[in-house]
C-alpha cells in the first residue's frame, strides 16, 4: 500500500500535514477518511471552510487557499507504529516541499509527530518559533480518534487560534 497523494497548491493560506496516511485513508486515497477522526469536523467548526466537507471533497480545499499532506507517505494503523528514522526523514522530506510550494503556515497535526520530525523536544500546541523560508509553523493536536485528550470542541479551539493568525 503507498501514501495518498497531497492537496497542495501554491499560495496557500495553510498546508496542514498530519503524520501519516491511517489504513482507510490509503484504501480511499483521501485523507482523515476514518470516520473518528475529527479533522473535518474541527476544520468547518473553527471556521476554515463554511461547511463540513467529507473526505472525498478534499480537493475542494484548494478554493479555500488550504492544503493536506503528511509528514511520512506509509500508511499504517497507528501513528506509533512509524519509526523515528521514518519520522525524521519525513521531516526532511516536508522542509523541501513547503519551501516549494511556500504556504503562509505549515500547520503539523500531531505535537509528538512534530517533536520527531524537526527534533524539538520541548515543542507546545501552538505557534512555533522555528520558520522554514517565510512559512510559519503550527503545531495543533492529533485529530485522530484515538488522541483522548482532545475532544473536539478542544480541537476546535485550537484550530480555531490558527485560524485567527493566518487571516
Amino acid at each position: 500500500m503507498d501514501g495518498i497523494p497531497d492537496v497542495i497548491a501554491d499560495g496557500l493560506r495553510v498546508l496542514f500535514c498530519g503524520i501519516n496516511p491511517g489504513l482507510m485513508s490509503a484504501e480511499t486515497g483521501h485523507h482523515f477518511a476514518r470516520p473518528g477522526n475529527r479533522f473535518w469536523p474541527a476544520l468547518h467548526r473553527s471556521g476554515f471552510t463554511p461547511r463540513q466537507l467529507a473526505p472525498a471533497e478534499q480537493e475542494e480545499l484548494l478554493t479555500y487557499r488550504l492544503g493536506i499532506t503528511n509528514v511520512v507517505d506509509r500508511p499504517s494503523a497507528k501513528a506509533a507504529e512509524l519509526s523515528r528514522a521514518e519520522l525524521l526523514a519525513g521531516g526532511e522530506n516536508l522542509v523541501k516541499k513547503v519551501l516549494d510550494v511556500r504556504p503562509e503556515w505549515l500547520a503539523v497535526l500531531g505535537v509528538t509527530a512534530y517533536r520527531d520530525a524537526f527534533g524539538d523536544r520541548t515543542a507546545t500546541v501552538g505557534r512555533q518559533d522555528l520558520t522554514i523560508g517565510t512559512t510559519r509553523i503550527w503545531v495543533l493536536p492529533n485529530p485522530s480518534g484515538l488522541n483522548a485528550h482532545f475532544t473536539l470542541p478542544k480541537l476546535t479551539e485550537a484550530f480555531g487560534e490558527l485560524r485567527l493568525a493566518a487571516e
